[in-house]
């Protein structure tokens, strides 16, 4: 048995409790699916009233009384016409009964506990005296889809965390406390940098004025720092033919992430949900030679995918993105070069926005070759390339065997939110796929064709979950260079307005961006919105500030003034945004 199998156990256990106190409050309630997850525990139930958190206390109160009750959990194998009938009210527990039979079992696996009879494979504790009641904690009620599927009736879902003992508990909830306090999407509203809204679409998220100025400042950094590298850049449409896709192979491997197509005068067209099958075309439009590689091609392309709702969280998941991509076509010479030159970017750019909470995967094929596509022996130099940077570079890295994408394997850059949980952000992939697909060549030097290799590249993955993930690390303190607001200066009163708007014209030629409080809100609830938008530069301008020859700036997370030219503020500011300062 795993170290925490049996962790994973009592958790499954409590979920069963849950549904013992549930049912004791609402007894007709239907029973939809529960489980053991990382953490904790849930469990989905189609009850007769709406509730909300309120309630949790309540269940959590008789779940410890139930775990003192030391009530058995008791396996027992009934026939299926025995299952189907006992569920004859309950749609939900028929349909996972059907799932049963489907799968060839001979019997349905049955767990009492108390007065609950429930359909569960388990494993369970054998007693409630071997769970903890200190352990454990009920957290939120969220809605789910019955089966995850929008089509079917939204029920109501309730979360539990459990662990070993209460100390491991009590740290959990702490860090969940301070976890939340830097959620995106708190601090995103807090800020104005995003905002999504019902009439405009689930997951479709807009850049508010200064989460733009952040976005804009990072595309315009990234567009500088690829033009010194080589790049070209390209912009495709939003929407192409159904034929391109179908030549692609997204209508066959993709489809179910695709929106549904749009027909224009009689042509079929789709969303694309990736910028690469336009970025072949452009590629194939003229005979390369192997002189002409490697061609590096990038694009700020927006997206567009399917997400469930139930998916989507902030900016972290949504249904319309701009990926930082890239397409590098090179001979199987350039390979390990263009593999460098992309890990020499990725680590500069992470260097420049000071975001170090992450690790390598390198993510390979396995020895099943008809789950791929390519040659194997390209996919083992492809593997064997990758391998080979991370070592010369020194980093760490860690491989998972069969985690590969069926065109190609990849190296992504796994970062890790205030949660403790890791995503992937940034995307290094070799595809054996589309070249083969849109035939792409090039003539080498013995005047053969032959089939290049292309490198896909997402340095910043796409601009959405990257923010998500800077947003939360940052908890909005964001480095100078790239804050969307620099300096703000706040008026004591009207009469400094125009003086205000004066200074921030001055700083805003040097190219600094600065925004002016003129509101009739008094000086004191000035400075603290100002605190609570973590604005790296506070000026507050009275009748001393106005007549004097020097500035008096307060600095993000000071509570002291300090005094300086103009002109040498300027200077600081300039040479701290060229040296990407943190401050």
């Amino acid at each position: 048995m795993k170290k925490d199998d049996k962790l994973e156990i009592k958790r499954h256990s409590l979920s069963h409790l849950m549904t013992l106190a549930v049912l004791e409050l609402y007894p007709k309630t239907g029973l939809g699916v529960g489980t053991s997850i990382e953490n904790g525990f849930y469990q989905d139930y189609d009850l007769p009233e709406k509730i909300s958190e309120d309630i949790l206390p309540k269940l959590e109160k008789r779940m410890k009384e139930l775990i003192k009750e030391e009530i058995d959990f008791v396996q027992s194998e009934v026939s299926f016409d025995e299952a189907l009938k006992f569920y004859k009210d309950d749609p939900y527990k028929t349909e996972l009964i059907q799932d049963v039979v489907n799968k060839g079992e001979k019997h349905a696996s049955f767990y009492d506990s108390g007065n609950l009879h429930n359909l569960c494979k388990g494993p369970h504790v054998k007693n409630t005296s071997e769970l903890d009641p200190k352990a454990f904690k009920l957290t939120k009620i969220a809605g789910a889809y019955w089966r995850g599927d929008e089509k079917n009736k939204m029920l109501t879902r309730i979360y539990g965390v459990a662990f070993k003992n209460k100390k491991s508990l009590n740290e959990y909830l702490l860090m969940m406390e301070e976890a939340e306090k830097r959620n995106h999407r708190k601090i995103g509203k807090e800020m104005g940098l995003f905002a999504i809204f019902s009439e405009v679409g689930q997951g479709l998220p807009i850049w508010l004025p200064n989460g733009y100025a952040m976005r804009r400042v990072l595309e315009d950094y990234m567009l500088k720092m690829e033009i010194s590298y080589g790049y070209k850049h390209i912009l495709t449409p939003i929407i192409n033919k159904k034929e391109l896709f179908e030549k692609s192979g997204h209508l066959g491997f993709y489809d179910k992430d695709m929106y549904s197509p749009l027909t224009i005068d009689d042509e079929v067209f789709y969303l694309k949900p990736m910028n690469c099958p336009a970025g072949m075309m452009v590629y194939k439009m003229q005979p390369k030679s192997y002189r002409d590689l490697p061609v590096k091609m990038g694009e700020f392309g927006t997206v567009y995918r399917y997400e469930k709702s139930g998916e989507l969280h902030g900016l972290q998941r949504v249904r319309g993105f701009t990926q930082n991509d890239a397409h590098i076509f090179c001979t199987p010479e350039q390979l390990e070069d263009q593999f460098i030159e992309v890990f020499e970017i990725l680590e500069r750019f992470y260097a420049d926005v000071g975001f170090d909470n992450y690790k390598y995967r390198l993510s390979l094929g396995d020895d099943d070759n008809t789950k791929y596509v390519g040659d194997r022996k390209d996919w083992l130099k492809a593997e064997e390339t990758m391998r080979k940077v991370l070592k010369k570079n020194k980093v760490d890295f860690y491989e998972v065997k069969g985690e590969a994408a069926f065109y190609g394997p990849k190296l992504d850059v796994q970062a890790i939110n205030v949660f403790g949980k890791e995503d992937s952000i940034s995307t290094i992939q070799v595809d054996f796929n589309l070249p083969e697909r849109f035939d792409l060549t090039y003539i080498d030097k013995d005047g053969e064709k032959k089939r290049p290799f292309v490198i896909h590249r997402a340095l910043i993955g796409s601009f959405e979950r990257f923010f998500a993930f800077l947003i939360e690390y940052y908890a909005g303190n964001f480095p100078l260079w790239f804050a969307p607001v620099q300096i703000k200066l706040l008026a004591v009163s009207e009469k400094h307005n125009e003086y205000c708007r004066k200074l921030a014209k001055e700083f805003q030629v040097e190219d600094i961006r600065v925004e002016v409080d003129v509101s009739d809100e008094t000086v004191g609830k000035k400075i603290r919105n100002t605190v609570k938008e973590k604005v790296p530069y506070m000026l507050v301008i009275g009748d001393k500030e106005a007549k004097s020859n020097k500035l008096h700036v307060r600095d993000r997370g000071s509570d002291k003034v300090r005094e300086i030219s103009q002109a040498d503020f300027i200077t600081e500011i300039k040479d701290k945004i060229k040296a990407k300062i943190v401050i």
